[in-house]
């Protein structure tokens, strides 16, 4: 009975919030937004700390062992939580350890191009990309993102062949297309919608299912490839074992976050959609995602043997 008044009370003592990246990504700044509600609004402080080593084996290892008293949360993505144990071996079980409670923002690709490559559709990119075998290099914000595995993707099911070439970070990789270095990178829609006006980069398509937004115009690059579709979700995980009581107390707060007016604009203006759903909505969308990015790190030669 006293662990359980216990848990619903929570949080009784400052909670610290593990963030597997840098400081001043997407995920970082969606880490803060919601540390900044969930302080003003449960009474405590809640703290953002950024363990950003060995692409996030660190940080998940240290929060699958943690106790499992709402203290320590895992602000987390698919790169930890589904893809790095594709690629290596992890001395943490992404089932077992970890109870997914809410994503709080998702956020589709953008494919990009340099201005003056001759394609200007999906359709003549994969065409142009068939007629010049090995010649097209890619971009991507380091090997195994994200967005290496949805251009690895694109390419096995147009079936084009492609250069894989990975920069440190999403910024370098963008710097690269706009000085045409590059002449492909599947980014994050923050990193390209911002150079979208400025003539050096061409937008072919999103990864999403719907277009968005912002750029209305560029079809999904489903509506030539169907079924294709991959997104950035960051959400809370806790460690298995953390109370019920204390996962839907948190899970109410985070779906309360995304309604914020203040965190919307914020998230809408990255090309971020706030979303707040359930445990069991999570839940779902890990499983949906797993064949997806098997797929993909098969594609991209990343599976481990």
């Amino acid at each position: 009975m006293v662990a359980t008044a216990s848990a619903q009370q929570w949080p009784t003592r400052p909670v610290t919030i593990v963030v597997p990246f840098p400081a001043g990504g997407n995920t970082d700044t969606m880490a803060r937004l919601s540390a900044d509600y969930l302080s003003r609004t449960l009474g405590q402080n809640f703290i953002v700390e950024n363990r950003p080593t060995a692409g996030g084996v660190v940080a998940s290892s240290q929060v699958a062992r943690s106790d499992p008293d709402g203290t320590t949360l895992y602000f987390a993505s698919a790169g930890q939580l589904i893809i790095l144990p594709l690629m290596q071996k992890v001395n943490y079980d992404p089932e077992k350890d970890f109870i997914p409670v809410s994503i709080f923002g998702t956020g589709p690709f953008i494919l990009g191009v340099r201005a003056n490559l001759p394609a200007k559709t999906i359709p003549e990119l994969i065409a142009y990309a068939k007629g010049h075998k090995d010649k097209l290099n890619v971009a991507s914000a380091g090997q195994g993102s994200i967005g290496h595995l949805s251009a690895a993707l694109f390419g096995k099911r147009a079936g084009a062949d492609f250069v894989f070439v990975p920069y440190k970070g999403g910024g370098p990789a963008m710097q690269a297309l706009l000085n045409h270095e590059t002449d492909i990178y599947f980014g994050n829609a923050s990193e390209l919608l911002q150079h979208i006006s400025g003539g050096r980069i061409r937008v072919l398509g999103v990864s999403s299912e719907k277009p968005l937004a912002q750029i209305p115009d560029v079809p999904p690059v489903a509506t030539i490839l169907p079924g294709f579709k991959t997104s950035s979700w960051n959400g809370f995980f806790v460690p298995a074992g953390t109370p019920q009581a204390i996962v839907t107390r948190l899970e109410q707060s985070v779906a309360a976050a995304t309604k914020d007016p203040t965190i919307r604009s914020r998230l809408e203006a990255l090309g971020i959609e706030p979303v707040g759903n359930t445990s069991k909505e999570f839940a779902a969308i890990i499983n949906a995602d797993k064949p997806t990015y098997r797929e993909a790190v098969e594609a991209a030669g990343l599976l481990a043997k």
